[in-house]
C-alpha cells in the first residue's frame, strides 16, 4: 500500500487535494482542528507529502508545530506567503504550488491559468490535480510565481476596496490605481522576499492573469485584514506607500 498523503486543513482547497490525491489511490490522512498534529505523526510518521492547507493567519502556528520527520516532505499552498515564511522554521526544500484556481462552498473549481509547482514532490501534487483536469507547470524557483500570486490578490483584494467590480474592468477602466497599487505592493515583496523585482514585467503579468478571468470579482471577505496586513509590513519595513494608506483611510473603519 502506497503511503499517505497528510492533508493538515480540510477547507475549500484542503479538500479539492483530498479529492485529487484520492482519485489517483492514495489514501488521505486528514488533520482538522480537532486532531493533533503530533498524534498523527505517530501513525504516519513518513507520510509521501504532508500538505499545510490552512489558511495564510494559521500557517505561522502550524510551521511551528510540525514534527521533524516531516519537514522533508511538506507542500505548502498559501497566499501572501514567500519563502522567508518557511526557511524560519528550518524548511528547507518544500514543495510549494502557487494555486490559480479557486474553489467555493457553492460553486465548482475555477481554474484561472496554470498553476506553477515546485520541489521535490511537485509530481505527486501535479498528478492529483490532473486527476481533477487541473493543469500545472513545474518551475525550478517559485518566488516569481508566488509574488505575482500575492500581487493579484492584493490588488484585486485592495481595489475592490474603491472599485468593487470585477478584475477586468480594474484593469481596462482603472489602470492607474492598479499600477499604483502595484508599484507600491511589490516594493513591499521584494523586501519580503529579499530580491530585487521586475516591476514592469509583474504589472504584465498581472494584467495578463486578470485578462485570463476578466469576470472574476475583486474584493473578497478578506480584503480588509490583507490590506491591514500590507501596512503593517510597510510600517515595519520604513515604506511610504502613500496609495495603501489612501485607500485605508478612506474605506476602511
Amino acid at each position: 500500500m502506497r503511503s499517505p498523503i497528510v492533508i493538515i486543513g480540510l477547507g475549500q482547497l484542503g479538500a479539492v487535494f483530498a479529492h485529487g490525491f484520492l482519485r489517483t489511490g492514495r489514501p488521505v490522512m486528514p488533520v482538522t482542528r480537532e486532531l493533533s498534529i503530533r498524534e498523527t505523526a505517530v501513525e504516519v510518521p513518513r507520510p509521501d507529502l504532508a500538505l499545510v492547507a490552512v489558511g495564510e493567519a494559521d500557517l505561522e502556528a502550524v510551521l511551528s508545530e510540525l514534527p521533524d520527520a516531516w519537514r522533508d516532505r511538506i507542500g505548502l499552498l498559501q497566499n501572501e506567503m514567500l519563502p522567508p515564511d518557511w526557511e524560519k522554521h528550518d524548511i528547507v526544500e518544500p514543495t510549494v504550488i502557487a494555486v490559480w484556481f479557486e474553489k467555493k462552498r457553492t460553486t465548482a473549481i475555477t481554474e484561472i491559468v496554470p498553476s506553477p509547482v515546485a520541489g521535490p514532490r511537485a509530481h505527486l501534487v501535479s498528478e492529483a490535480l490532473a486527476a481533477l483536469g487541473l493543469r500545472t507547470r513545474h518551475v525550478d524557483d517559485i518566488t516569481d510565481d508566488l509574488i505575482l500570486k500575492n500581487l493579484y490578490i492584493l490588488v484585486a483584494n485592495i481595489a475592490g476596496l474603491e472599485t468593487g467590480g470585477t478584475v477586468g474592468a480594474l484593469w481596462t477602466e482603472h489602470n492607474g490605481l492598479v499600477s499604483a497599487l502595484s508599484e507600491e505592493i511589490l516594493q513591499i515583496q521584494s523586501a519580503l522576499a529579499g530580491r530585487q523585482v521586475d516591476v514592469a514585467g509583474m504589472i504584465e503579468a498581472l494584467g495578463d492573469t486578470f485578462l485570463a478571468d476578466p469576470d472574476h470579482g475583486t474584493r473578497g471577505r478578506s480584503a480588509p485584514a490583507r490590506l491591514a496586513r500590507a501596512l503593517a509590513h510597510a510600517n515595519r519595513l520604513g515604506l511610504g506607500v502613500p496609495e495603501l494608506r489612501r485607500i485605508a483611510t478612506d474605506h476602511t473603519a
